[in-house]
């Protein structure tokens, strides 16, 4: 059995890497074979350049094939896994035509497994804790009304004064912006067209309470049914967003001007111009900060409220958003080959198990890990 490691990047090395100090066979394809060589070469000498017929050629059955590419080679991937008998795995969202691909897993007995990063994933794992402890608490009732938040961001160290800083040319950054979103306020369908027009305050249970600004991204909604809320319930509030440092909304007011109504050309320029004086530094920290809020309420009064509140850094292991995003993919490969997930599209997992041990991993990853009782 083989994992089959696709990417390099940024985000990959840390997952990747302890894959190989775990004695897993590993096989690590890369676009450029001298950057992957400088990313993990001194564990492994099979490095191999990315070509999905070379890879189609190797993959035998049961081996794992993982995606840290970009976006667009997810489903052809995992569509080769299934035509070898091999497993899939990826930090994605998962896609409308990745999901149309559950009944093909299923009946070549094989887990296509996806967001299993930090956001989506670790959030995952939180949202689901918070949902088992609620649901087993003795203030669960169904007449209960429900309020849940997940804010996650990465965001510099330090602040600079654009209150953001980019690792590479933020053309995706860019193109979210006009993306829009749907979530539930005040038992409302609330659908955004564009972030900078839903921007709240959320105060964060750190250690340090800390006040950042946040809004609703993507399309919440189906989270509901993941998450294993009962239909029954009265939900009030729901949404999953990102959260950016206090001062970001004023910061970016140009960009937001402009980002609209800017065709291709004049995003790169502007994705260009943003990392020429907004980069981060060699070795420069970054900060990962996410809170997912769950709060039970009768009669106005709260009865249940607990947040899972995580905030990472960077420090001498490299930065916080790889081993926050990698880790992960590398435990979720381990659980397939231990056959801990069964087969077909699945997102990060429910099993008590799996959660708790997961995120045992990311108190490892993360400077600070920890569930706020507000009522306790």
């Amino acid at each position: 059995m083989t994992v089959h490691w696709c990417g390099t990047g940024l985000s990959s090395v840390p997952g990747l890497r302890r894959l190989m100090q775990n004695d897993h066979a590993v096989t690590v394809w890369n676009r450029t074979v001298e950057k992957a060589r400088a990313a993990v070469g001194d564990l492994i000498d099979d490095i191999r350049a990315f070509d999905p017929a070379a890879l189609a050629d190797v993959v035998t059955k049961g081996d794992v094939v993982v995606s840290m590419l970009p976006g667009d080679w997810h489903v052809q991937l995992a569509e080769l896994a299934i035509d070898k008998g091999a497993h899939f795995v990826s930090s994605s969202y998962i896609a409308p035509e990745m999901r149309g691909l559950d009944s093909a897993a299923k009946m070549a007995g094989v887990a296509l497994v996806n967001e299993v990063g930090l956001d989506p994933g670790i959030d995952h794992l939180m949202a689901h804790h918070l949902v088992a402890d609620y649901m087993k608490s003795n203030a669960y009732n169904i007449d209960n009304v429900i309020s849940f938040k997940s804010y996650c961001g990465g965001v510099p160290k330090v602040a600079n004064a654009f209150r953001y800083k980019f690792s590479w040319a933020p053309v995706g950054v860019l193109k979210a912006l006009r993306s829009p979103s749907k979530s539930i306020r005040h038992f409302t369908e609330l659908e955004i067209k564009r972030p900078w027009d839903a921007i709240s305050r959320y105060d964060a249970p750190l250690p340090q309470p800390e006040a950042f600004e946040v809004y609703p991204n993507r399309d919440s909604l189906p989270f509901m049914a993941d998450y294993r809320f009962d239909p029954r319930w009265k939900v009030k509030e729901f949404v999953r967003g990102t959260l950016r440092l206090n001062g970001w909304t004023e910061a970016w007011a140009d960009v937001f001007a402009e980002v609209g109504a800017a065709d291709d050309a004049r995003l790169t320029e502007m994705a260009e111009d943003l990392l020429a004086k907004n980069a981060y530094a060699e070795g420069e920290a970054d900060r990962v900060v996410l809170c997912v809020d769950l709060l039970a309420e009768k009669d106005g009064e709260p009865v249940w409220h607990k947040t899972y509140v995580m905030d990472a850094w960077g420090d001498a292991r490299g930065t916080a958003m790889a081993r926050l995003v990698s880790v992960p993919v590398s435990l979720a490969i381990e659980a397939v080959i231990n056959r801990e997930i069964p087969p077909g599209v699945s997102p990060a997992p429910h099993d008590p198990k799996l959660v708790a041990r997961w995120l045992d991993e990311v108190q490892t990853l993360a400077q600070h890990l920890m569930v706020v009782d507000h009522l306790n």
